[in-house]
């Protein structure tokens, strides 16, 4: 087994001998072998152990193990302990979700502040079988049965190609020293169903299961691979990038029969999950919207608009302290000076009566319940209201900005100017405000 690890590392990864690693080590068979093929082949490498504290003694016993095999090695070792069960509760997700999350923002956070590059970890082609086995029984695309990738970013998982009894029998061997946890034994989770009951039924069926689960990831990678081929040619042609939003052209994704396989493919790296809420959209009324945790999706029209929640959330406010200062550039360039020409006629310049302003003036974005006087009608008008008159999508709404002058507005920017601030006869100073690109 040893000398079949290092042909994969040569073949599959091996870049990773130049490079600082750090191994995730629970102390289980699957870990200690990593720990020990690692240690054999003389790599540099660090011990990431966490402690998720759900199994009392057990869980602290665990970590003083994996300590002492690593002073014994002279491998130097990180541990952290979480109180698992109590963030479970508080955001209200499973055991399973919070630690992994718990485990692999640890893992990040090791290798950005202790110069790691790679974090590699124990999963095993049993774990990859029973995560395929996982996805399909929930309904899952061709990503989910493709079993557990043998590389995300920066978590490499080298142990992939070897079936448990194959570790666990080298671990026999060559006396690698492990822990069992007990919690393997219970039927509790999904995945020890699978382990105890499932599984074994389909190796009797078939001995050779896992071969032949080798054999129909490698058609599905493949069949994958022929998928995303197509999907980026149909994205070049339907999809657009626009300032800080996507924009997907309905007429054109329509004409194609399989239109929901392509807005799941596209759609998917940006945490949607609710894909009848997002197909819905198609024929949904303009301004519906579906989100995820990080984006939205926006029905404007004839398109689907997609843009990062964090734009929705802007609430940055810049101030422009004096006249004096003839530029602003933060987030904008706005240019300030006196003329007594106003026949320039732009949607980028305003032109006021300075007297009516008090400085410091305020750029922000709008707010609900904002209001102006639009320059030349009689009365108040809604900021919202003005944008649905002009048929502004929402990612133009969130990129609009507005000038003030103690809390009253000066000038939607690039967009309509207000009546208050206007020059009349009595105006002896004229401000000309000129938007520049």
């Amino acid at each position: 087994m040893l000398q079949q690890f290092q042909n994969h590392i040569d073949s599959h990864f091996p870049f990773l001998k130049e490079k600082r690693l750090l191994l995730a080590v629970s102390g289980g068979v699957d870990s200690m072998v990593l720990l020990y093929l690692c240690h054999q082949l003389q790599f540099p490498f660090a011990v990431a152990h966490c402690n998720f504290q759900l199994r009392g003694d057990e869980s602290d016993d665990d970590e003083q193990f994996v300590k002492a095999i690593c002073d014994e090695l002279h491998i130097p070792v990180f541990v952290e302990k979480f109180v698992t069960a109590a963030f479970a509760e508080e955001h209200k997700m499973s055991i399973q979700l919070v630690a992994r999350k718990l485990r692999y923002e640890w893992f990040e956070t090791l290798l950005q502040n202790h110069d790691y590059d790679y974090i590699l970890t124990a999963h095993h082609l049993d774990d990859s079988l029973e995560t395929f086995l996982i996805n399909f029984t929930r309904g899952t695309g061709l990503e989910g049965l493709t079993g557990i990738p043998q590389q995300n970013d920066t978590v490499i998982r080298p142990l992939l190609i070897f079936p448990r009894e194959e570790i666990t029998a080298f671990a026999k061997e060559n006396k690698v020293p492990w822990r069992e946890d007990s919690s393997n034994a219970s039927d509790k989770y999904l995945r020890n169903k699978l382990r105890h009951d499932v599984i074994p039924v389909l190796k009797e069926l078939n001995p050779s299961l896992l071969t032949s689960f080798e054999n129909t990831v490698s058609y599905l990678k493949q069949t994958q691979s022929l998928a995303e081929d197509a999907a980026l040619n149909l994205y070049q042609k339907i999809v657009k990038q626009e300032g800080n939003h996507t924009t997907i052209n309905l007429k054109k994704l329509l004409k194609y029969q399989n239109y929901k396989a392509y807005l799941f493919h596209w759609l998917h790296p940006f945490g949607f999950t609710d894909w009848k809420a997002v197909f819905n959209l198609i024929e949904a009324q303009s301004g519906k919207q579906v989100l995820s945790e990080t984006h939205i999706l926006l029905k404007d029209r004839s398109r689907l608009l997609l843009f990062p929640k964090q734009s929705a959330k802007e609430e940055e406010v810049f101030w422009i302290t004096k006249k004096e200062s003839h530029e602003v550039k933060i987030p904008l360039k706005l240019a300030f000076c006196n003329v007594t020409d106003i026949s320039l006629q732009s949607t980028n310049v305003i032109f006021v009566d300075e007297e009516k302003l008090q400085f410091p003036l305020q750029i922000r974005k709008w707010q609900e319940g904002d209001v102006f006087y639009p320059l030349g009608m009689n009365g108040k008008k809604k900021v919202s209201k003005f944008f649905k008159d002009e048929k502004l999508s929402l990612p133009d709404k969130l990129n609009t900005w507005l000038l003030c002058s103690d809390n009253q507005i000066v000038w939607i920017i690039g967009k309509r100017a207000d009546d208050r601030f206007k020059i009349t006869k009595q105006t002896t100073k004229t401000l000309q405000i000129q938007l520049q690109e």
